[in-house]
């Protein structure tokens, strides 16, 4: 654009840089676990080979082998919104790390407004879905784009309703100031100095964690795949790198919505005692800890429960998560005034 400063694509291209160093590398880390974990519980081996005795390398050679596949577009496929689908996706999901603070100073952009750009940038991964569905030319496709389309909105509403809650609480929108105000939480005038976890937004926290779960479409709310039935549903006609794309997708998402929940209710990056420049490193492993913790609790549900039926999909969306929300929402409110 004419008259942008080149500091402004300067530092835009360090926050990307900065976002892709951080969420790809975290992403192969949890593709690893998924797969040691996934053979635990299955009494399996689990990867051996690629890399040596423990099979780290498993990952990295999962993605050369995609990389290496021939990528078909189908004939009967609408061939430009094909393509764009798998990166509408990963732009959506790469998009919240823009907002989520590593450390007092360690955050690509401070919005003042950082739940309400986070809830809108997240329906982007929708959008790709349904773009995916209906471009392949399929009809196993369409109809698990458009599963995966009610099933995002309707898991969006208790999403975005746990996020109010914290947000009342806290009396920001801001990703920092939540932090900020977690570190420094007060109850009839006693400093408690405890994520909100432990101070009333258990509920909230639980709402969180299932819409989470919904929104990446794993067991058990992975009916828009359903390879069963529907043969991996949208991704039924991709290969090679796009396939890849989605793929990788499905983790970051773990990582970035892992981190978000680490955030809201885990009280992000802040440690006791510790402020500056020592809060930022020390800081920024913290709420990598916290966000490994949260992929492993999605992992052990992935290869626990059974998947759920789309009538129960939806009851429990409507049901129940979002008049729990709500009814959240109002205690929050309530305590605010009252505490």
């Amino acid at each position: 654009m004419r008259g942008t400063p080149v500091n402004f694509w300067l530092a835009l291209v360090v926050k990307v840089g900065a976002v892709l160093a951080v969420a790809l590398p975290v992403s192969l880390v949890i593709i690893f676990g998924e797969l040691k974990i996934s053979a635990h519980i299955q009494s399996r081996i689990g990867p051996y080979f690629a890399g040596g005795r423990w099979g780290w390398a498993q990952p990295l050679a999962d993605a050369v082998k995609f990389l290496q596949k021939e990528d078909l577009v189908p004939g009967a496929a609408d061939a430009t919104v094909y393509k764009l689908a798998p990166y509408v996706v990963l732009m959506g999901t790469l998009a919240t790390f823009v907002i989520i603070p590593f450390g007092p100073d360690l955050v690509p952009e401070n919005l003042d407004l950082g739940i309400f750009y986070l809830l809108a940038v997240s329906s982007l991964s929708t959008l790709g879905v349904l773009m995916a569905g209906w471009a392949s030319g399929n009809k196993y496709s369409l109809i698990g784009g458009l599963r995966a389309a009610a099933q995002l909105i309707a898991y969006e509403l208790p999403l975005v309703l746990a996020a109010v809650a914290v947000a009342v609480q806290a009396g920001t929108l801001s990703l920092n100031g939540i932090v900020e105000a977690q570190a420094t939480s007060e109850i009839f005038g006693l400093s408690l100095h405890l994520p909100y976890l432990f101070t009333g937004q258990v509920i909230g926290f639980a709402i969180f964690v299932v819409a989470s779960l919904a929104e990446l479409s794993r067991i058990p709310f992975d009916m828009p795949i359903a390879e069963s039935e529907l043969t991996m549903g949208y991704l039924t006609e991709y290969s090679g790198i796009r396939f890849t794309m989605f793929f990788l997708g499905e983790y970051a998402g773990m990582v970035s919505l892992g981190a978000v929940a680490s955030t809201l209710y885990l009280g992000g990056y802040w440690v006791p005692g510790l402020s500056g420049s020592a809060l930022n490193i020390v800081g920024a492993l913290v709420l990598l800890g916290k966000v490994m913790l949260l992929a492993f609790v999605f992992i052990w549900m992935r290869w626990t429960f059974p998947r759920l039926r789309e009538d129960q999909l939806q009851t429990l969306a409507w049901k129940w998560l979002i008049p729990a929300g709500l009814v959240n929402i109002v205690a929050t409110a309530i305590f605010k005034v009252v505490l």
